[in-house]
């Protein structure tokens, strides 16, 4: 699940925002935009489908690079111990 931080870098990535506690009631809107409770709630949705894609990427990323070596997973961890 993302986490209250993630959110909102998410729906602020400029900065602005004060943070005093792990939910919307906790944040202050500094010099940014204000974002309402039901932005925020949703936004959990979006930065977890994001997080689930990036970590696929890399997943993808990994098992392409081993095939292209013509070894597999186990094999590597040996070669990295």
């Amino acid at each position: 699940m993302a986490k209250h931080w993630e959110v909102i870098t998410h729906l602020r990535p400029e900065g602005g925002v004060i943070s005093t506690g792990q939910d919307f009631e906790g944040i202050e809107f500094v010099w940014a935009d204000p974002f309402t409770k039901e932005e925020y709630l949703a936004a959990f949705d979006i930065v977890d489908a994001a997080n689930e894609a990036a970590e696929l990427a890399k997943q993808t990323s990994k098992q392409a690079i081993l095939d292209k070596l013509g070894i597999t997973a186990d094999e590597a961890a040996l070669l990295l111990k």
